[in-house]
């Protein structure tokens, strides 16, 4: 077998980097230069200055450390987006040049794949669920049906570019997530904003609120904490709910935001209360490198070969979704449950019960021991007290839902009607794509914000589909979050058949029968989720 060689270029925000790789992954050489700006945050003008500065001299410094000729390279991986549009321009221009002066094949490779991909090469994991967290990215990432699948996103900033901000806001200086993650350790907590709607997470109103905090004169060290605790428990649930519904048994944490230990700390509490394995790279590989685009490069090259030059244009909101990934093996590996658990999801354990001789099940919100348990008790008491509620107004509005027979807030434990149907998953055609679409359309006439539609909280019990698990709804009159609660059902859809989920999200939509919702899911999908 022929082992080939390439080198990696990276340069969508501040860190510029040279990496060389061989098709064996072994890691030959890794150079790197990081921009420190005097003030504020990172301007893209300096930042592409930065890259034409040190890419040349970090080129050169790569072959020197890899101990091989120019000669000897077979491959020009750069990083082709997401990122900053001029400082994805100095990289492909670098990049092009590079290939042409030594008349290599070249390649562009996303960013975001690159530091799952290369964190799979350093840690041994196969198929995990993916949380990347960086200065310009927040999303939780999973493999389904050919591709990446974005399951959570951020709605308006990063966690990184939130932490950031904080420190600059704050006279902390930047990077702000060292200097918050050692003033969190002398901390308390205080209460803020958590805002997970859906699968996605917005943190642009916890960061006004921990910026209010300290010119309210809360102490430093008490809202570094709480913005901390709160802004990592949204990320780590919302990973929690993709790894339940992937049924995936390995969790990888990526991204620069890796470094913050704490975080690394609830990932994997989490991962080992479902039985998952936990992977983190090399901390060297979580920030950008050019270390992953070398690896990446040759995974791409060897699928689908070298890119025409005309084919090397920047693609500055290059999103992870949009790339063909042939080489991954998507075996499952299933938790096995206790004979008295029905099922073990994100939020809730469902145990078998029974209320006055009617079979029953209990929804029992087990403590969630990542999360503190200041967030966490006021967390669960909420959602216990508001889901008991909406059962009831879902069925004012028309729709189907389990009967609630018993709320206990002391314990947070719903009984209720036990439903034996088919999931929605393992049924769907076009009639009950449709028809599904005219039961969202109920709930959101009575403001009724389900929070989790997925294709495993909707049953087919006979001809009826009947809702279920609205421990994430919520009351909202705002057509984006209704508009929220549909992307998350594109996404369940996506998991299921890639190719079909356009045709039944289309469906849904006609079902809906509200047409300027569409305006309302374009503009959230044609958002910049990537905030370099």
């Amino acid at each position: 077998m022929i082992i080939l060689i390439s080198l990696g270029i990276e340069g969508t925000a501040e860190k510029t980097g040279v990496g060389i790789v061989d098709s064996d992954g072994n890691i030959l050489a890794m150079a790197g230069k990081q921009l420190f700006p005097e003030e504020g945050g990172i301007h893209p003008r300096i930042a592409a200055e930065h890259h034409a500065e040190w890419i040349p001299k970090l080129i050169p410094q790569a072959i020197e450390e890899s101990g091989i000729k120019y000669s000897d390279i077979d491959l020009i991986s750069f990083s082709q987006g997401p990122g900053l549009g001029p400082a994805l321009r100095i990289v492909a221009t670098s990049a092009r040049s590079l290939a042409l002066s030594l008349n290599k094949p070249i390649i562009g490779v996303n960013h975001c794949i690159g530091h799952v991909e290369v964190g799979k090469l350093d840690t041994g994991a196969v198929n995990p669920v993916s949380l990347y967290v960086s200065g310009g990215n927040s999303q939780v990432i999973a493999y389904e049906s050919g591709r990446y699948r974005i399951f959570g996103e951020t709605l308006d900033i990063a966690v990184g570019n939130c932490l950031d901000h904080f420190g600059r806001e704050t006279g902390l200086g930047h990077p702000g997530g060292p200097v918050i993650e050692k003033l969190a350790k002398k901390g308390s907590y205080i209460d803020l904003p958590y805002i997970v709607k859906g699968m996605d997470f917005s943190f642009s109103g916890l960061l006004s609120a921990a910026i209010r905090a300290v010119q309210n004169g809360t102490p430093i060290e008490d809202v570094c904490f709480s913005l901390q605790e709160t802004a990592f428990s949204m990320l780590v649930e919302v990973t929690e709910r993709a790894l339940s519904h992937t049924q995936k048994d390995e969790v990888m944490l990526c991204g620069g935001v890796s470094a913050n230990s704490r975080l690394r700390e609830m990932l994997k509490t989490m991962s080992e209360e479902h039985g998952a394995k936990f992977y983190m790279p090399d901390m060297k590989l979580c920030g950008d490198n050019g270390v992953m685009i070398a690896w990446l490069g040759l995974l791409m090259c060897e699928e689908f070969g070298p890119m025409d030059l005309n084919q090397t244009g920047i693609i500055q909101k290059f999103r992870t979704d949009e790339v063909d990934i042939p080489w991954i093996d998507n075996t499952k590996s299933y938790l096995k449950l206790s004979d008295d658990l029905i099922a073990k999801g994100a939020e809730s354990n469902i145990v078998k019960g029974n209320y006055l001789g009617e079979n029953a099940v209990l929804k029992d919100r087990v403590v969630k021991n990542y999360r503190i348990s200041e967030i966490d008790n006021k967390i669960r008491k909420a959602r216990t007290k508001e889901e008991a509620k909406l059962l009831s107004d879902a069925k004012r509005a028309g729709v189907k839902t389990p009967v609630l027979y018993d709320i206990d807030l002391e314990n947070k434990i719903i009984t209720m009607e036990e439903i034996d149907g088919s999931m929605l998953k393992d049924v769907i055609d076009d009639d009950l794509a449709f028809r599904l679409g005219e039961e969202i359309s109920k709930l959101h006439s009575f403001d009724i914000i389900h929070g989790d539609i997925t294709t495993s909280n909707i049953l087919l019990c006979g001809d009826d589909l009947i809702f279920i698990d609205f421990g994430l709804g919520r009351y909202s009159n705002m057509k984006e979050d209704k508009a929220v609660d549909l992307l998350v059902l594109k996404k369940s859809l996506q998991s299921i058949d890639y190719n079909l989920a356009l045709r039944y999200f289309d469906l849904v939509l006609k079902g809906y029968g509200d047409e300027s919702i569409l305006k309302a899911i374009e503009d959230i999908e044609s958002r910049g989720r990537y905030t370099h």
